[in-house]
Parts: C-alpha cells; sequence; structure tokens
C-alpha cells in the first residue's frame, strides 16, 4: 500500500483524470481511476479507498447520486470536483455526505493541502453496509484532545467527538464538528469566513491558501447546516451569531430567568 492508501478518481474528463491521478501518486497514494459514476461506485466497493474524487458532471448518473451511493457501503473522504459554484450544488454535496468542494480549475497545490488536511481528520469507522446514507456521526475516538466546552446546553467534547445538545446527540458531520469547536474555542470571538476555512480543513492548512467565493459559500452553508441541526434562530441566536461584514462568532450566554 502507499504511504497514505488508496484513493479513486471517478472523472470522465482524461486530462483531469490525468492531473489529479498524479497528485495523488506524487503524494503517496495508490490510485485507481474510473470514467463513469456506475463503474466508480464499482470501484470504490471494490478497492475500499481512503480517498475518492468525484466529478459532478459524470456522462452517465452525476456525481450527487454517486455520493448517495457511496456513502451506503463507503467512510471513505470525498471531495467534489465541479466547474458550478451555485449554492444549491453545494448544498447537495455537503449535506449529502461530501466532505470538501473544488470548483474547476484548480491548482495541484490547493488539491493536495486539502486531502492532507482531510487525511489529519478523524474518520468515522462504524459504517454499515448498504444501510440509508445519513450524515455520518463523528468518529468515536480521535486524536484531537482539549477540554470539554459547555454552551447554554451545547457540550461538545473533542476528544471523543460528540456533541449534544440538552443531552441529546447531534448528528455532526465532520465539518461542521470542527466548524463548530472553532467558534466555542473562540469564546464570542469573531472569526472570519477564511478563519473558519482553515478550521475545518485542518491548523496546517496553508494561511497563504487561495480562499474562493465558493470555498465562502461552503461554510455559509455549514453555518446552515448547524443552525438547522440546533434548531437556532438566525435573528435571535442563541448559539450561532451572523457579525455582518466580519464572519460568525459564538452568540453570548443567555442569564437565567429571574423567578418571579
Amino acid at each position: 500500500m502507499g504511504d497514505l492508501g488508496v484513493a479513486v478518481i471517478i472523472e470522465d474528463d482524461l486530462d483531469l483524470r490525468n492531473l489529479v491521478e498524479g497528485v495523488f501518486l506524487q503524494s503517496g497514494f495508490i490510485v485507481h481511476t474510473a470514467e463513469d459514476g456506475r463503474h466508480g461506485v464499482e470501484v470504490v466497493r471494490d478497492k475500499r479507498p481512503d480517498v475518492v474524487t468525484l466529478d459532478v458532471g459524470l456522462p452517465d448518473i452525476d456525481g450527487f447520486e454517486v455520493l448517495r451511493r457511496i456513502r451506503r457501503f463507503s467512510n471513505a473522504y470525498v471531495v467534489m470536483l465541479t466547474g458550478r459554484t451555485e449554492e444549491p450544488d453545494l448544498l447537495a454535496a455537503l449535506q449529502g455526505g461530501a466532505d470538501d468542494y473544488i470548483t474547476k480549475p484548480f491548482r495541484p497545490r490547493e488539491m493536495r493541502a486539502r486531502v492532507a488536511a482531510m487525511m489529519r481528520r478523524p474518520r468515522n469507522t462504524n459504517v454499515e453496509p448498504e444501510e440509508d446514507p445519513q450524515p455520518l456521526p463523528p468518529a468515536p475516538l480521535a486524536v484531537t484532545g482539549g477540554p470539554v466546552l459547555d454552551h447554554d446546553g451545547l457540550r461538545l467534547n473533542p476528544r471523543t467527538r460528540i456533541a449534544t445538545l440538552g443531552g441529546a446527540p447531534l448528528q455532526l458531520t465532520r465539518s461542521e464538528f470542527d466548524l463548530l469547536h472553532e467558534l466555542l474555542r473562540a469564546s464570542g470571538a469573531v472569526l472570519s469566513r477564511a478563519d473558519l476555512i482553515r478550521a475545518v480543513r485542518g491548523n496546517n492548512y496553508p494561511e497563504d491558501a487561495y480562499i474562493s467565493d465558493s470555498d465562502e459559500r461552503a461554510v455559509e452553508v455549514h453555518i446552515g447546516n448547524l443552525r438547522r441541526k440546533l434548531r437556532d434562530d438566525p435573528e435571535s441566536p442563541r448559539w450561532l451569531q451572523t457579525v455582518r461584514g466580519a464572519g460568525y462568532r459564538l452568540a453570548a450566554r443567555r442569564l437565567p430567568d429571574a423567578p418571579d
């Protein structure tokens, strides 16, 4: 096996497929490729990769359907590749279980940095074959560590990567957990979208890495997903507050109601 494991590239464009294959080979992966979605699903099933890159615009079935099928049996990191930057596409990819979303054209250095950041993040290792696809819960074991964080009934344990609200577990994706962790750690300090992108991709993500409009929209999608799962009202937030023109921060703690 390669130093970093196995990668599968699902891409119908030969030039782009060769480019991505070269990036992974140079990074120490064993690489397998597929030219269409149906074949790609079978390659993922057979080769059990650590990372999958998946083109949205495939000739037989689109990348979102391929992602749905892969998530039935695989917990591999999935990076969606697309020339489209519309928010519905971002939402479909991230809610469907993608770990990252890269718009074309991109630089090989950018892909290497993103994959390296993903590989440092904990993975869920308990996906049952052929179960209905659901957003993957955080891995039960982690290497991040740090103190347990608590804010108005929201409790997050970085070591176990378990988040609860009022004692009930929250089913968060890896990116949602990492983003929420960063906001809780900041204790009310404003974090820009760029700050949160780097938090999601790992502390070693290059400071000078290019951050695109689609990257920033991805953060907005993650925040929207978190608000939905927390049932947080953006007009009167209990946990996640938007700071216009600046980014996001943790809302101030609410004071308990005074007794009558």
